[in-house]
């Protein structure tokens, strides 16, 4: 893991077969209220079992991490990856051991988006974002701030993180 950085508690798995390592603080903890994270979040909720990973009100909370400051513990063996699409860049990966959804992997990006409540000690989400693909008739009753779509903090902070990699785009493996 990368020096000087504690890691924080495990991320696990329900039954607690696969376990994540991740040191450090999220880039940022966020809300994303978009049609292909609702959509596979609703897919992945079918899986017999699996936890609710869709808020009511359509959104998906994700900690949004370096790629180089996450490591498979335990348990490589039971992740399994979705995509949309095969074409599709962002691929979910479910512990196939118990239907937990882990996380979700832009393979072409430098960060890895951990499911808010795998990880014990993740901040609040900061942000609500891709507000526009909000299903009509849904609203919400929090001070969490929210954005149509990526804000200017939202992008410098995912840049900031990539410049502090070296420009980096470690591919997560397991």
């Amino acid at each position: 893991m990368t020096q000087g950085l504690l890691p924080t508690p495990p991320a696990s798995c329900r039954c607690g077969s696969v376990r994540i390592e991740i040191a450090g603080s999220p880039i940022v903890s966020a809300i994303c209220c978009c049609e292909s994270c609702r959509t596979a979040g609703h897919a992945l909720e079918r899986v017999p079992d699996a936890p609710a990973i869709v808020r009511p009100d359509g959104g998906t909370e994700y900690c949004l991490y370096r790629k180089d400051r996450v490591k498979i513990l335990a348990g490589p063996e039971y992740l399994q990856e979705t995509r949309l699409t095969p074409a599709s860049a962002t691929r979910r990966v479910v512990a196939a051991c118990c239907g937990t959804p882990m996380f979700m992997d832009f393979t072409k990006g430098h960060w890895v988006s951990v499911y808010r409540n795998l990880a014990p000690g993740t901040p609040p989400p900061e942000m609500r974002i891709m507000t526009k693909d909000t299903p009509a008739g849904i609203g919400f009753n929090d001070a969490i701030p929210s954005y149509s779509s990526f804000p200017p903090r939202f992008m410098i902070r995912l840049l900031t993180a990539r410049a502090r990699m070296g420009f980096s785009r470690p591919a997560l493996r397991w």
